[in-house]
């Protein structure tokens, strides 16, 4: 047997295991972890010889609790494995939909579902009986054709019960090394589906050559979930000295932020779905060898809940080194020639994702890792402050599942030429892009949103997956400006599929940031002031992979659902007007 496929066996076997001894027949397979458990990386399927297959079922199954959750199962047992390719490596993936209403639905339910199976399970275009149960996956931030079967979301859907679905894409021979994600993207259902916990990585491997720093070190891979308040009837936790914050809910009945960075949370947040639940926030364990420094791959998997990342160690913030951002490596600093940032904290945005060097810890120091209170405005969801997990710094902690490789040679496995740096690269074109919010009823400010993102010059719509008409025609080939402003009283958080963008813009003062992203939280307006809040990215249409039709939108699911994304299409040089 091939070394590398027996080492992936081996470790998913290894990562099975607890699984398997705890999920008897027709036990929950998407079933959660308690409150305090200690933290387990997601199991992992390598790829070998330039490949990997594998099937994945898509589950829907009703908590303990009552409510609905979903996740991806491999192998019948584990949970959202960790996918990891190399570039230029084919991946194949069976997706079956075994999701099913809950048994208390009706049997017309039922029946409709099955009657919304698509007549070949190569057809990617969806008849209308679409269920809350039909799924198709996204692969969020990887640059591949957004066509059937690779990364195509606005007609692929898989019902339930009915044909596999086999995705087959492979990978650009220059992909960017760092951290990806996988996660449904059925319009008007990837909220529940999302935030009832369908998501896994995906790591595209030689971040090690792009930076030097975290060869050989012991690697975990985090993902943070959002999903409903497990106890939704819990009071708020009041401050010494200060009452609990009022509970007040938007339309979507999603509680507003309180302005005082406490409260109740929108949301509960889970850490490798070990839940930290309001009102207790019992953080999850992390156990960290010490004397040690540790390479982390966090993934903001959340469906609407921003976090604010900070490691504490005896209460005092510790710097964390960033090396790559939304799976790009960071560019090096022309001073020091290193490639990494520390900072104090990291703000991501759902869909956000940072990997980041953590500095050895002595053994038994007082360490946790929480998300700060973000300010989302007035009209946005509230985000407290709250522990994520305890690091238990010991000599006997277990080994990381997984180690970045030693960088090899320059001369061996170098990476192709990269294209110019897109700071450089004059733009093409510019637009400008805006969010807007409105009542469905205007007479009723109480009634549930509709959330529109729009480009200047034509008319604010709901986003339509019927219609075949792109919002933005755009060159492959060129670069573009686009300016993002936010005419809305809550944050935004604006990605584009298909590419990367540099952000040169914040509030018009312009930025020079050594990350490229996918995803960018833009402010929120004041209501008053004559300057909305904006971005300016510099986008990336260079790649000849993304030729096709494909979409832009808020990520959070709730807005995007609501009607907040676009359509663009990248269209060969020689037929743009």
């Amino acid at each position: 047997m091939n070394l590398s496929l027996l080492r992936s066996f081996i470790l998913l076997l290894a990562a099975l295991a607890p699984f398997a001894a705890a999920a008897p027949l027709h036990a929950q397979i998407c079933a959660h972890p308690a409150p305090g458990a200690a933290v387990s990386d997601p199991p992992e399927l390598r790829s070998a010889n330039g490949s990997l297959k594998l099937e994945l079922h898509f589950r829907s199954e009703t908590s303990a609790d009552g409510q609905q959750i979903f996740c991806y199962v491999y192998n019948g047992v584990a949970q959202s494995p960790t996918l990891r390719l190399h570039p230029g490596d084919e991946l194949t993936l069976t997706l079956f939909n075994d999701a099913a209403p809950p048994a208390s639905a009706s049997s017309a339910a039922m029946a409709h579902s099955h009657s919304a199976m698509p007549a070949s399970p190569s057809d990617c275009t969806p008849d209308n009986a679409m269920t809350s149960f039909s799924t198709n996956l996204h692969f969020h931030g990887l640059t591949i054709p957004p066509v059937c079967h690779q990364d195509e979301v606005l007609h692929t859907v898989i019902q339930p019960r009915g044909p596999s679905f086999e995705y087959k894409f492979r990978l650009p021979e220059d992909a960017l090394p760092g951290l990806y994600w996988y996660h449904p993207h059925v319009h008007g259902f990837t909220n529940a589906q999302v935030l009832g916990g369908a998501s896994g990585a995906i790591i595209v491997e030689g971040l090690e050559q792009r930076s030097p720093l975290v060869a050989g070190l012991p690697q975990r891979v985090l993902i943070v979930r959002d999903q409903n308040l497990l106890h939704p009837d819990a009071e708020p936790v009041a401050s010494p000295g200060m009452p609990p914050p009022r509970v007040i809910r938007d339309a979507e009945g999603d509680i507003l932020n309180t302005g005082t960075d406490g409260g109740k949370p929108a949301k509960d947040l889970s850490l490798n779905y070990v839940p930290v639940a309001f009102p207790e926030y019992t953080p999850a364990n992390v156990a960290v060898t010490p004397g040690k420094t540790h390479f982390w791959r966090l993934l903001n998997a959340s469906a609407i809940t921003y976090l604010d990342l900070q490691l504490l160690v005896d209460n005092r913030p510790q710097l964390l080194g960033v090396v790559a951002m939304d799976g790009a490596p960071l560019r090096p600093n022309p001073q020091t020639h290193q490639a990494i940032l520390w900072m104090s904290h990291i703000l991501l945005p759902p869909a956000g994702r940072a990997e980041f060097l953590i500095k050895a810890l002595p053994e038994g120091v007082k360490a946790s890792f929480i998300t700060r209170n973000v300010d989302t405005g007035p009209a946005g969801e509230n985000d407290p402050t709250r522990p994520l997990a305890t690091l238990l710094v010991r000599a006997d902690a277990p080994a990381a599942a997984s180690a970045a490789p030693t960088a090899l040679p320059a001369t061996e496995h170098s990476p192709p030429p990269e294209r110019p740096w897109l700071g450089s690269v004059a733009p093409a074109h510019e637009r400008k892009l805006y969010f807007t919010e409105e009542p469905s009823n205007p007479s009723d400010p109480n009634s549930p949103t509709k959330f529109f993102i729009t480009v200047e010059g034509q008319t604010p719509k709901l986003f339509d997956p019927s219609s075949g008409a792109p919002d933005i025609v755009v060159q492959q080939g060129d670069v573009e400006d686009w300016i993002i402003e936010n005419r809305t009283r809550e944050l935004h958080a604006f990605h584009i599929h298909q590419t990367h963008f540099l952000l040169i813009e914040w509030n018009t003062i312009p930025i020079d940031e050594p990350m490229l992203r996918d995803t960018i939280n833009v402010g929120y307006w004041d209501g008053h002031s004559p300057q909305y809040p904006s971005v300016k990215l510099r986008i990336d249409f260079r790649d000849p992979n993304i030729i096709g039709t494909f979409v832009y939108h808020c990520h959070l699911l709730e807005h995007e659902d609501g009607g907040m994304m676009g359509t663009i299409r990248v269209v060969p040089p020689a037929s743009h007007p």
